[in-house]
């Protein structure tokens, strides 16, 4: 048995031609979706996902407002800039990219962004309203995991889901995602604090691997024609690679693709959803001021 693999590049790219479609739409009543994303300092990481939405951008036909901000950039002058956008018509959804410089205020500088242009959808009216079923921006990788789910045709109803991980901007929303009626799963959430994972995960229809650690998910967790979502994004050191890293998941990919009915590939699995998820939610911004 060899697991069907979860193309998260191609459902990736249908998401965005989706919403390419319906940005030319928008453009035509007067409507031009635009996006912020803001980046302080020289994170390498962080450069790279930034890019990476850039370039969504410019595949979907957005206005790109991104804003790259030298390390020394003060809180006040973070905060002046939020602020700006929040009263900026033209701007519909503002991103500050995290890892932030250790001066600046992380949650201070995310409870700025008005949550009507929470595109992320970190602000705590956006989690709260997920939390309780109300209309909110759905956080990217997240939603991005229902989405392949669905594009796959797998069955969710009535499934028990394991997610492993309990990150505010993974595990958590996921869970609350997968618990939904229109997904309908039975979910059980393992953590560090968890004593018998294997025998949770044993009996998963669908795992969602989001811990942040290499060889988390082994062959012996995951019961045969398991559904495996691995979210993780692990830089092994590798002298072979020119970037001198290659990239892992949380699970043993290999001996995983022996027992697993389905499972997503690291990278090409659930981080192209993310960025195409941005994309929907900033569409969704852009129509809710017609």
């Amino acid at each position: 048995m060899s697991a069907v693999l979860i193309d998260g590049k191609a459902i990736a790219k249908e998401v965005r031609e989706d919403v390419a479609a319906k940005v030319a739409a928008l453009k035509e009543k007067g409507v031009s979706p635009c996006l912020a994303v803001i980046l302080v300092g020289e994170n390498p990481a962080s450069v790279s996902y930034v890019t990476g939405k850039q370039k969504a951008l410019a595949e979907v036909g957005m206005t790109d407002r991104s804003l790259h901000l030298p390390e020394h950039t003060t809180e006040e002058e973070l905060l002046k800039i939020i602020d700006d956008l929040n009263n900026d018509k033209a701007v519909h959804g503002i991103l500050v990219q995290l890892p932030l410089p250790k001066h600046i205020n992380e949650e201070k500088v995310l409870l700025a962004i008005n949550p009507e242009k929470d595109v992320d959808g970190f602000h705590p009216v956006n989690v709260g309203n997920l939390v309780i079923g109300k209309k909110a921006y759905l956080p990217c990788t997240p939603h991005g995991i229902i989405v392949l789910l669905k594009k796959m045709g797998i069955e969710t109803s009535g499934k028990h889901a394991v997610v492993i991980g309990r990150s505010n901007i993974v595990g958590k929303p996921v869970s609350l995602l997968l618990a939904r009626k229109d997904t309908n799963c039975t979910v059980t959430i393992c953590h560090t604090g968890t004593k018998n994972m294997a025998e949770i995960t044993r009996q998963a229809d669908i795992i969602v691997a989001a811990a942040g650690r290499p060889h988390t998910v082994t062959k012996d967790m995951v019961k045969p024609g398991a559904v495996v979502i691995d979210v993780g994004v692990n830089r092994i050191p590798d002298s072979t690679k020119k970037s001198g890293f290659h990239l892992e998941g949380d699970c043993d990919f290999a001996d995983l693709q022996e027992v697993a009915g389905y499972i997503t590939p690291v990278p090409g699995g659930v981080g192209p959803m993310t960025i195409s998820m941005l994309m929907f939610n900033t569409l969704e911004a852009a129509e809710r001021t017609l």
